[in-house]
């Protein structure tokens, strides 16, 4: 075998595997949606299922299932695809696996404007959602500001830092709120798809539809990127790439939070577990896939796990992503590598 075929098969194998692993990630997420949608308290065959969607009026099926849980479903996949693409982009870009939207400020930002939009002026719908988008620019935007481009490292203490500040401020903001709008927010924050209608499924998806051109034109960026600014620069990335892929993944996040609340350390999971079934390598459709398929299973647990409890999606994703962190932190420099 001659040298150029060992390099083409060299070239090929990575190809396979990250084929491979999208496959089986979209099976996973056709099972999970599945599972949320045809099982449960009330429970669909697949025939029953093809007859309501295609306009079959079955009395209370019908609604349980066009009004409930096909939305519901619906959400928790464009607001999971959201959330791992968001993240994956930020730790790629920022070249530190702990440089996530929930991490660095971004997805409190998105929720301290929304909230300030619910309880203070008012506001439902898509205000909410271009509010929510604008705190969470303005967030990226300080800690940009102030973290500079010297270390992701600095970036991510500043991202911490004004998270903090953030939540204090989200919490003042309730305390000025009637005990119903703090009941409704403090559900919201937690993370949570009880609302979920076809409104907010028809904002996500838009929000989708707009960003994608970016991330399809910029994302073959992201592997030049994780080599520093400077030598991304000299291979040709354009320099302002990064940042631009950055502004796509916030739009991402906030409007996703503003659907369904910051959804803890969804983003921050998503990239580590689609790098590491993909040898290490980014893939931010990958990272797409394992967020919507973790949104799908921890609604499902949320809702059935515990009794009658409904359990909101952000404390499933909450309790499975501390330790993740933790575990990643102990780590160290090899934690780093490997995700």
């Amino acid at each position: 075998m001659d040298a150029s075929a060992v390099v083409h098969r060299a070239r090929l194998r990575p190809r396979r595997r990250h084929a491979l692993v999208l496959g089986a990630l979209g099976v996973a997420l056709l099972g999970a949606f599945a599972a949320n949608v045809l099982l449960g308290d009330y429970t669909y065959t697949v025939p029953d299922f093809f007859r309501i969607l295609f306009g079959a009026d079955i009395p209370v099926a019908s609604y349980l299932l066009m009004e409930s849980k096909l939305p519901r479903a619906v959400l928790a996949v464009l607001v999971g695809l959201s959330f791992g693409a968001g993240g994956a982009i930020f730790q790629a870009t920022l070249r530190n696996p702990l440089a996530s939207p929930d991490l660095v400020g971004v997805s409190m930002g998105a929720s301290a404007a929304a909230v300030w939009g619910v309880l203070i002026a008012g506001w439902q719908g898509p205000r909410i959602s271009l509010l929510a988008v604008a705190g969470a620019l303005l967030a990226a935007a300080v800690v940009r500001a102030v973290g500079g481009r010297a270390g992701t490292q600095r970036i991510v203490l500043v991202g911490v830092v004004l998270t903090f500040a953030l939540s204090s401020v989200v919490h003042y903001l309730m305390s000025r709120a009637s005990l119903f709008d703090v009941q409704v927010a403090l559900q919201w924050l937690a993370g949570s798809l009880q609302a979920a209608d076809w409104q907010r499924v028809r904002i996500v998806a838009l929000c989708l539809l707009l960003t994608l051109p970016v991330l399809v034109v910029l994302a073959p960026t992201l592997r030049a990127a994780q080599l520093g600014d400077e030598l991304a620069t000299a291979l040709g990335t354009r320099r302002h790439a990064p940042d631009l892929l950055l502004a796509a993944a916030v739009v991402l996040v906030a409007v996703a939070v503003a659907a369904a609340g910051p959804i803890a350390f969804l983003g921050f999971m998503s990239g580590p577990i689609a790098r590491a079934l993909n040898a290490g390598r980014h893939t931010v459709v990958g990272a797409a896939l394992v967020g919507a398929v973790l949104v799908l299973v921890g609604d499902y647990v949320g809702r059935y796990l515990i009794g009658d409890v409904n359990v909101p999606v952000g404390l499933v994703t909450g309790a499975a992503g501390a330790p993740f962190l933790l575990w990643l932190l102990s780590r160290g420099a090899a934690g780093k590598a490997a995700a």
